[in-house]
């Protein structure tokens, strides 16, 4: 494999603002705490270890120690549960929801982003440990977004009626899910991935979901956390109380909106006044303020001291929208940064003042790395095309016609008649001058109808030549779609899997891991 990076700025497909989140976050500094960088994380580990008490790093603790409970140990994820106890451990996270068999392949790289940071900032600060985090957003009820992947150009679906938060669906219907995504791999039956699709069980979704994720990762250390646990949320019961009673995160964030749309920056969140909502098995419904009363649909209303006593008994019921996980999730964990993709981390602008309001530290963000990947098929059509690198990432359009005027020199070498027709133009100006200097704007206005036409003929001449090579551009614009398919970036449709035919993923994933780039916004190449 070829392993290369390239500038984000060059393949127009970031914003400006997205850009700036990558390259240039000093902009942002009144909506951050720091613009993230490798020496950065010395002020975030102390800052960190004045606001992180080591009562909650006990619970953490024994929250992990219950949750692996029942899961095959890995040596490397005990220790680093371990080694959480210590105050001089910190973590780096990051978080998605419960993506059906991964789902695209950001997933994978985002995990693998957080590994290898957490490796190179043992090596930069060796007094302390760095524990990678995968935040399992279980509770999320956006089913519809995540219950189909797309592998080998088929799509995979799971079917179910369930409702509510997803890491508690039953696995029920999943079994034909199973036999399909076998089936893709038909040839590899005793590959890795094989086993670890029959592997897949758990008395409801998050946990099987979470046994598999362990499976692929854990020999690295990933630490995969449940937020929807009785124990955290009692951690988080305070500020949930303080949400109902203040609507804090709305006030904060509103602030915090005019300030970005006067910068001209994009906003990704609107909040609600109430940004909590009540869940239980099936049900996942907003908290919503009706005057001095709070209406739960499908529950009933309730005042705030019922409410209160609610989440004083049964924590586990209460969960936060996008606008409050970050808080409950830096609430919990020792963390330095959180890595995301550039949408994702651009919401978090939003939250500064929720996080001065909750008197949290806000953390380091950073955009995770992305990969493009080029195949064996696509490295050769690519060299029968004669195409570099930075061909690639041209518009299709400019790509084609570059292509074609590359290849028919002979046809479309317009050297000589330009030359003629400059020669010519200048001919009929002077001509014109000698004979009455009034008719030199008559004059000029020919030689651009001529130039007009000349263009046209030009035209006309590439169009022809076009002709002559449609095969050639029909693999162009194939290779196009493979590598940006909808002009987007491949990690969003295409799942890791596929760029392991044969199920054996576990060398590939160990390649990438040592290829990742923590602390750099390029674009990551492979070039099989």
């Amino acid at each position: 494999m070829q392993f290369s990076q390239i500038n984000r700025t060059s393949i127009g497909l970031f914003s400006i603002q997205q850009l700036d989140m990558v390259y240039n976050q000093n902009r942002f500094i009144p909506f951050i705490e720091q613009a993230f960088s490798e020496d950065a994380f010395e002020d975030a580990i102390d800052r960190k270890k004045e606001n992180y008490s080591h009562a909650n790093r006990m619970v953490l603790v024994d929250v992990l120690s219950k949750q692996y409970a029942s899961i095959a140990s890995k040596e490397e994820v005990n220790r680093k549960i371990a080694i959480l106890q210590k105050d001089s451990t910190f973590t780096v996270t990051t978080g998605h929801q419960l993506s059906l068999f991964t789902g695209p392949a950001y997933f994978v790289y985002k995990i693998l982003h957080v590994i290898k940071q957490c490796e190179e900032l043992k090596i930069a600060y060796p007094e302390n440990d760095f524990v990678p985090v995968y935040w399992m957003a279980s509770e999320d009820h956006d089913f519809e977004e995540i219950q189909s992947v797309n592998l080998f150009n088929q799509s995979v679906t799971w079917e179910s009626e369930q409702k509510g938060p997803v890491g508690r669906f039953d696995l029920e219907r999943f079994e034909p899910v199973k036999a399909q995504l076998k089936s893709l791999f038909a040839n590899h039956l005793s590959s890795e991935l094989v086993q670890l699709i029959d592997d897949f069980s758990g008395e409801n979704y998050g946990v099987a979901f979470r046994k598999f994720i362990h499976a692929i990762f854990g020999k690295y250390g990933l630490i995969i956390l449940d937020g929807d646990d009785p124990f955290l949320k009692e951690a988080f019961v305070p500020l949930m109380k303080k949400e109902l009673s203040e609507q804090f995160a709305h006030l904060a964030v509103t602030a915090t909106n005019e300030e970005l749309y006067r910068e001209g920056a994009k906003i990704q969140v609107t909040p609600r006044d109430i940004n909590l909502f009540y869940i239980e098995k099936g049900l996942r419904q907003r908290i919503v303020k009706i005057e001095d009363r709070f209406e739960i649909q499908g529950k009933g209303t309730f005042t705030l001291d019922e409410l209160n006593r609610m989440l004083d008994v049964t924590p586990e019921n209460f969960s936060p929208n996008v606008v409050l996980r970050p808080l409950f999730q830096e609430l919990v964990l020792p963390n330095l940064c959180y890595v995301g993709g550039v949408g994702e981390i651009s919401y978090w602008l939003q939250l500064k003042r929720v996080f001065q309001a909750a008197n949290i530290v806000y953390p380091l963000i950073q955009v995770r790395n992305s990969i493009i990947w080029i195949d064996a098929n696509s490295s050769e059509k690519m060299e029968k095309l004669q195409l570099t690198m930075d061909d690639i990432f041209q518009d299709i359009d400019v790509l084609k016609k570059h292509f074609v005027e590359a290849n028919s020199t002979e046809d479309l070498n317009f050297s000589k008649l330009n030359a003629l027709v400059l020669a010519l133009k200048e001919e009929v100006i002077l001509t014109v001058a000698s004979v009455d200097e009034s008719l030199n704007q008559f004059a000029i206005a020919e030689t651009v109808r001529l130039d007009k036409q000349l263009d046209a003929l030009k035209d006309k001449l590439f169009k022809q030549s076009k002709s002559k090579h449609e095969k050639a551009l029909k693999s162009i614009e194939q290779l196009k779609e493979k590598l940006f398919p909808g002009n987007g970036l491949q990690e969003r449709k295409v799942n890791f899997f596929q760029l392991t035919p044969d199920g054996n993923f576990s060398a590939t994933l160990d390649v990438l891991k040592n290829k990742m780039l923590p602390f750099s916004g390029d674009l990551i190449v492979v070039k099989e």
